[in-house]
């Protein structure tokens, strides 16, 4: 084994994108930012946009593609290779460029940055003075261990072979789950299988005979979670044996079911603050800060305040009520973008929705069911698959694993 800095690596010198990339224009340059590496690159036209002045005054962070990115402010040390697909774009600030030539070696970089030892080396390392800060220059320094070719190339392939499978699920539960909204815009939008019977007027509009506009908490039991005092860290663990708190950026990362969270609450701070649990199958819909983020609770949890959480009167209610308020337009209840401040837990249960008899929403689990059983079993299959992939990461990187053929 060899220790080599990151810096020696390199094909452009290691550096952060545009400091001030301003508001979105039209038509203008995308720019990757660091919610875009957390979330994945998918598609460029996520992207928030600058200004071809801006772009032109940091050439030196001009995407080709195939480059290692990572957040170096806010959330730290997350990283993405850059899809071919994003040529021309380029960062912000709070990203770091490390163009490396050699595709394999991008990939080792990466997963050692990705590994308990990478992580280390990055919070020992960071500037708080103002907020968390990774510096240039750390990561140029950055020690990297270097194996023989073939050794790397394998570990490489190993660990690549457990994410491809991973997106391949992710894009299957994506189409999957496009296929229940079409079902779901068909049937309570545009009301196709219903065209031919009478249709009345109401609040939301001329609805079929027989349904009825009513608020949120009129059809489901909703309640708010609950955050502890910060002030006292006892209540907090990592320990994943303890009760699962959900947060918005728990539910940002999950996909449409979530059984997993960033931090847990302790059983005496469950009863001390009376803090509620959630039955599997609750949907959990955001309402603070961000507004909108939908999940399916998989197992029994909690959650903080900025969601609330649906009790369903039925199981075959959960495709309807996920469906709905996924295409819920929130600015209706006095948000005008997704950062809200308006919208608070009153506003939600006061939400109205159309809601049809439920003989018809029992019909239409029958048809989406089995799409969102699928898309369960699938995220419970990437969910092991990632934890293989993170037993097995500290021990490739350190050469701690004979690797055969």
């Amino acid at each position: 084994m060899e220790i080599v800095k990151l810096g020696t690596l390199t094909n452009r010198k290691i550096g952060y994108g545009i400091v001030q990339p301003g508001a979105s224009v039209p038509n203008g340059v995308p720019v990757i930012k660091v919610n875009n590496i957390i979330s994945g690159l998918r598609c460029r036209n996520e992207l928030e946009t600058t200004s071809f002045e801006n772009d032109a005054k940091y050439k030196r962070t001009k995407l080709l593609g195939g480059e290692l990115l990572i957040s170096v402010v806010g959330t730290i040390g997350k990283t993405a290779i850059v899809p071919k697909s994003f040529a021309g774009c380029n960062l912000v600030r709070a990203t770091c460029l490390i163009d490396i030539k050699d595709e394999l070696l991008t990939s080792w970089v990466k997963y050692y940055i990705d590994s308990p030892k990478g992580q280390h080396y990055i919070h020992e390392n960071l500037n708080t003075t103002v907020q968390p800060t990774l510096n240039v220059k750390s990561l140029v320094d950055m020690p990297i261990p270097m194996y023989s070719f073939e050794y790397m190339k394998k570990a490489v392939s190993i660990l690549k072979s457990l994410d491809d499978k991973i997106e391949v699920n992710r894009k299957i539960n994506e189409n999957l789950e496009q296929q229940a909204q079409a079902l779901f815009k068909s049937w309570f939008v545009d009301f196709e299988p219903f065209k031919n019977g009478e249709f009345v007027e109401s609040e939301l509009g001329m609805i079929p005979q027989g349904w009825r506009v009513c608020r949120a908490d009129e059809v489901f039991d909703i309640n708010i979670g609950k955050t502890p005092p910060r002030k006292e860290p006892e209540w907090f663990t990592k320990n994943t044996s303890d009760n699962i708190w959900v947060s918005i950026a728990d539910m940002g990362c999950c996909g449409m079911f979530v059984s997993e969270s960033s931090e847990y609450l302790t059983n005496e701070a469950i009863n001390r603050f009376n803090i509620l649990m959630v039955d599997e199958g609750s949907v959990l819909l955001s309402f603070k800060l961000t507004v909108g983020r939908v999940a399916i609770a998989d197992t029994r949890l909690t959650t903080n305040e900025a969601i609330a959480r649906f009790r369903l009167p039925q199981s075959y209610y959960r495709e309807f009520l996920y469906l709905y308020l996924k295409q819920y337009k929130y600015g209706n209840l006095g948000s005008t973008s997704s950062i809200a401040t308006a919208v608070n837990s009153k506003t939600i249960k006061g939400m109205k929705l159309i809601t049809p008899p439920e003989d018809v929403i029992s019909c239409f689990s029958t048809h989406t069911k089995p799409l969102f059983d699928k898309i369960k079993v699938l995220s419970q299959e990437s969910r092991h698959l990632a934890e293989i992939r993170d037993t097995l990461l500290p021990k490739l990187m350190s050469g701690e694993l004979h690797i055969n053929n």
